[in-house]
Formats: C-alpha cells, structure tokens, sequence
C-alpha cells in the first residue's frame, strides 16, 4: 500500500511509470514529476 510519505518521496525517472497500490488502482508518475492515481477496471467484460 502506497502511503502519504512513499508517495512524496518518489523521483521521476526518464520514462512514465506506474506504482501498484491494491485493488486495480496505481499511480502514474510523469518525467516532469506529474503524479495521476489511475484505476484499471473492466466493464461488462472478462
């Protein structure tokens, strides 16, 4: 589980990359330093 503190201390690297947390939902973090929470679902499908 990502919390406030891990979060905060993350760096940018070259590349956009994602950080699981649980559940389907993650954090995608920019090479500017942008941070956007994402959640994968599916809908009506398998």
């Amino acid at each position: 589980m990502l919390t406030d503190t891990a979060i905060k201390r993350i760096k940018p690297r070259e590349k956009p990359f994602k950080l699981s947390d649980e559940k389907g939902l993650y954090l995608e973090v920019t090479p500017a330093g942008g941070r956007y929470w994402r959640m994968k679902y599916r809908f009506g499908g398998s």
